[in-house]
């Protein structure tokens, strides 16, 4: 069992964008929004890892992508303080090319997602993800821990959406307070959550 006080986290550069869009896709494979988005299990996972390429290439230019040493557990926090960060260039059509015939369906869950946010300054984890081997094993609890230090010392609340009742749970741990969710067509379930800082 790995203590999440013992590890390492660094802050990920651009060369890492594709390795970090695939982690996130091989980690959310189980989620049920996942089989929404793509019914296709064939294709789920690429179709998965080519969206989020675009968001973490986002994030790498106007957030923050942090990972262990070892890379097997990553996260992407957007801030949202101040200016609003712009939406990534070319987006619609980098959707369209990433997604193919469920672009509707990632474009619904974009508006879902817009529809939900709140306005107050915060960071936005919009991803934490694990390997599937490597899970509950502290990693997503070291990252978490990571980036809200940074938060508690400058008074900056933070913001996300659990995708599954186990993350909900653990974000419930790390001090985020849970909303009532917003739901895909298909009725699966977001959970938005806020935590003040400490």
């Amino acid at each position: 069992m790995t203590r999440a006080a013992e590890v390492a986290v660094r802050r990920l550069e651009p060369a890492e964008t594709a390795l970090v869009a695939g982690r996130i896709a091989e980690a959310f494979l189980v989620l049920d929004a996942t089989r929404w988005l793509v019914p296709d299990a064939a294709r789920r996972q690429a179709v998965l890892a080519r969206n989020f390429e675009i968001l973490v290439d986002h994030a790498m230019r106007h957030g923050l992508v942090y990972g262990t040493e070892d890379r097997d557990a990553v996260a992407v926090w957007f801030p949202s303080v101040g200016d609003p960060v712009p939406p990534p260039a070319d987006y619609a059509a980098r959707l369209a090319a990433a997604c193919g015939e469920w672009t509707e369906r990632f474009a619904h869950l974009d508006e879902l997602f817009a529809a939900n946010h709140p306005h107050p300054d915060h960071h936005h984890l919009a991803f934490l993800a694990v390997r599937p081997a490597r899970q509950g094993r502290g990693l997503g609890t070291a990252l978490l821990r990571h980036h809200h230090a940074w938060l508690d010392a400058h008074g900056v609340p933070g913001y996300l959406e659990a995708s599954s009742e186990l993350s909900r749970d653990l974000y419930a741990r790390h001090g985020y307070r849970v909303a009532e969710p917003f739901r895909l067509p298909d009725g699966t379930p977001f959970w938005p959550m806020w935590r003040e800082p400490r």
